[in-house]
């Protein structure tokens, strides 16, 4: 059921890494000679001796090298074991020693190591070659905190000395800053990764004076959206800071992606060899993932804006999955003419009115779009009476629905929690405004109705059994009056409530907390039903599907989870995220579900298979807000950047950027016909923009996938319809209802 996405090179990459010694799509370069070694020595012998008798004097000469290299640092237990598992006779270093490290100097695969003549370079094709295939396990958190084979080999290869790793660093950046501008952009994207793994490899080794000198000198030198993950880093000074570190394991287990031209890479490549740099080469072999494309480089204002996720951008391959983006087919419900109607001053022309409009929404239910998912794809909830009245109520509220655009911008009617000393922390609105849910720190969960019709709850078993159940009105005789009231507080969660969400036929309220539950209440009894147990950490989000039945939920362990309301266990687990998921959103379909999360990172879930369909890139900070549009085609997404992104589903690529907010975008919403975005903030404002024309303006001909080249048009202030500032009320919540007004919600910051 699971779907675990991570930055690792899939099964079929690591075929072509291990037997195309060319293919330098992956970020691997000729110095790969392709052999399939593992992280023991006494295993690459065993590989070396089962070789083709055509490779076999290579791998002798590389496992001489070894032998040799070890002997020389008085390492003889460990050469006595790796000798006997390579069956080599007891003199085999001294009758071949001062050859070994000459011989073959040419020999690697595709003769393109260019200082394959001494040790260090023998040294460095092994630890390629291991580190292709075998992911290391991450230095800080071992059990034992045992370095593997290939951290020594590694910290070998340094030749000893610390003080190179600024020779190294400083001359890789003179070189950049001397190439064309063309490929300088692209080429500077390798200095961030680069200076994040050569540091840990210096705390690593104990050398901290260096690992400071070195972070001080360059540290500057890195782009301003890493500056959360640059202070993160600063505090690991020495090896036993590293041990259980969250940033650090992010970076041990991921390969940081960088999309680049094939000419900038060659241009790369060339200068690494002819310098003899195999230190960086080693670090861009086994920490980077280099999405190499053909075509023009990009510009630095397109890396940029694709830019500042913790695992760099996604790789193009990961978002060319087909994605059924349209929309179910509506059922078909006779639409009753409305009673008032008929008592209307000209009774002649109304029915004359409505009947086209029913008419056009018959018509419209009977289209099936080509972009849709087929009805059965994923097993959906049956309509029951209750749910097809509530369809006629919605096409009726529909008639009579407001046309937002540029000439008609909805009215906003703001609820702002007045000393809310609880500490408000999220807000929901029903799908018909009827009634408005907050979640609070105190660990509570309070509901209000916002119509004169008072919240009521069922009566008691002894009193149901008196009600006449075939009579008309057994839905009003079941409440129970004397429970009236405008609010209801519901107890049971442990910690802070992060997130809540209502079913869309009103009878339930989910709530997620810290307390790492999410629990169902009904809104007929206020009770608690269900107690969802899954993580093990806060639950930041919860989201019940546009259907029902199903919800999805995510939080600080990472994972996304898919749930049943009648299934204690989840139904599917998403996982690929590298940091806290901090928000969740259903598509309208719901055959996939959206997760932002504090990597920068969005991710697109099937909840079919389980599979990552899309990874979005280009936020610069956590994200908090994501929104699909009416027709499923589109995407918005919020962060603590401050910046609105839209993104274009179906090609998996950003179309625009909306500028504006000063603080953290912490809700969107698309008005009812997808004209109007609104976007609310922590800067207590919320900012109208006009999507009709960001739609209109997308060029899916330009869209060219594969190269993932994305020209934003500075155009935000074209887009802004209208500014709207709020007293001192950061805007938690946004919501459109049935006739296009905007709902606002957040609590007063005096």
């Amino acid at each position: 059921m699971a779907a675990v996405q991570g930055g690792l090179v899939d099964t079929d990459e690591e075929k072509d890494i291990k037997t195309e010694p060319s293919n330098d799509g992956f970020g691997n370069n000729n110095v790969n000679d392709g052999r399939l070694l593992s992280t023991s020595p006494g295993a690459t012998a065993s590989a070396a001796a089962t070789k083709p008798a055509v490779g076999a004097s290579e791998d002798q000469q590389t496992l001489l090298a070894v032998l040799q290299f070890l002997r020389k640092n008085k390492l003889t237990e460990s050469v006595d074991i790796l000798r006997r598992e390579a069956g080599l006779p007891e003199d085999s270093l001294d009758l071949k020693g001062a050859d070994s490290f000459g011989a073959g100097s040419g020999g690697a695969a595709g003769g393109g190591d260019a200082d394959g003549g001494d040790a260090n370079s023998l040294l460095s094709r092994v630890t390629i070659s291991s580190t292709a295939v075998v992911q290391a396990p991450p230095k800080a958190v071992s059990g034992e905190d045992q370095p593997d084979v290939n951290v020594v080999l590694s910290a070998y290869s340094q030749q000893g000395d610390p003080l190179l790793y600024k020779v190294y660093y400083s001359g890789l950046k003179k070189f950049i800053e001397t190439v064309l501008d063309c490929h300088r952009a692209e080429l500077s994207q390798v200095f961030y990764p680069l200076f994040v793994h050569m540091y840990l490899e210096l705390v690593y080794n104990n050398h901290e004076n260096e690992a400071k000198f070195f972070f001080e000198k360059f540290s500057g030198d890195q782009e301003c959206y890493y500056k959360d993950d640059l202070n993160i880093l600063s505090s690991l000074t020495k090896k036993e800071h590293m041990r259980g570190n969250e940033t650090l394991l992010d970076f041990r287990t991921s390969k940081f992606v960088l999309r680049i031209s094939r000419d900038s890479y060659q241009l790369l490549k060339r200068h690494l060899q002819e310098r003899q740099n195999n230190q960086i080469w080693n670090i861009i072999q086994e920490h980077l993932y280099i999405d190499i494309f053909d075509g023009m480089p990009r510009s630095k204002s397109q890396i940029d804006a694709m830019s500042g996720s913790l695992a760099g951008e996604g790789k193009r391959e990961a978002n060319k999955a087909k994605v059924y983006y349209g929309l179910l087919k509506e059922p078909e419900i006779e639409l009753p003419l409305d009673d008032e109607d008929e008592e209307a001053e000209n009774e002649e022309g109304k029915p004359k009115k409505k009947k086209p409009k029913k008419d056009s929404m018959g018509s419209k239910s009977k289209k099936q779009d080509p972009n849709a998912p087929s009805q059965t794809r994923i097993p959906l909830p049956e309509l029951k009476d209750s749910d097809k009245l509530d369809k006629i109520m919605y096409m009726k509220e529909s008639t009579k629905k407001i046309r937002l655009g540029p000439e008609c911008l909805p009215s906003i009617c703001f609820y702002t929690f007045l000393n809310a000393y609880q500490g408000l922390t999220a807000v929901d609105f029903t799908d018909d405004s009827s009634l408005v849910a907050g979640g609070f720190a105190d660990s509570t969960v309070r509901v209000w109705s916002v119509t004169p019709k008072k919240l009521r709850k069922v009566k008691s078993s002894a009193d149901l059994n008196l009600i006449d159940k075939e009579s008309d009105d057994v839905l009003e005789r079941i409440m129970d009056e004397k429970t009236a009231s405008e609010s209801k507080i519901l107890y049971g969660h442990s910690g802070p409530v992060y997130g809540i969400s209502f079913s869309p036929d009103r009878n339930y309220l989910l709530s997620s907390s810290e307390d790492g539950t999410v629990r169902l209440w009904s809104l007929q009894t206020f009770t608690c039903l269900v107690g969802y147990k899954g993580h093990n950490y806060p639950v930041w989000d919860t989201q019940f599907s546009p259907h029902g039945y199903y919800f999805i939920s995510g939080g600080h362990d990472r994972i996304a989870r898919l749930w049943a309301t009648d299934h204690y266990q989840p139904l599917r687990m998403f996982a690929g995220h590298l940091a806290d998921i901090t928000c969740t959103r259903f598509h309208p379909n719901s055959n996939y579900v959206a997760t932002g999360s504090s990597d920068r990172t969005i991710r697109l879930w099937d909840v079919l298979t389980g599979n990552c369909v899309r990874i979005f890139t280009g936020h610069k900070g956590p994200i908090h807000a994501l929104a699909f549009s009416p027709n499923g085609k589109f995407l918005a997404s919020g962060a603590t950047d401050g910046r609105v992104l839209l993104w274009d589903i179906g090609h998996g690529l950003m179309f625009a950027e909306l500028k504006g907010h000063t603080d953290t975008v912490y809700s969107l919403r698309f008005s009812r016909d997808g004209e109007i975005l609104a976007s609310g903030s922590m800067d207590n404002t919320v900012r109208l923009w006009d999507a009709t024309k960001a739609f209109d303006d997308l060029e899916t001909d330009d869209f060219t996938a594969a190269t993932g080249h994305v020209h934003l048009q500075e155009n935000s202030q074209e887009l802004l319809l209208g500014t709207y500032i709020s007293k001192s009320t950061p805007v938690v919540h946004l919501h459109f209802t049935r006739r296009n007004l905007l709902l606002a919600a957040g609590a007063y910051n005096p």
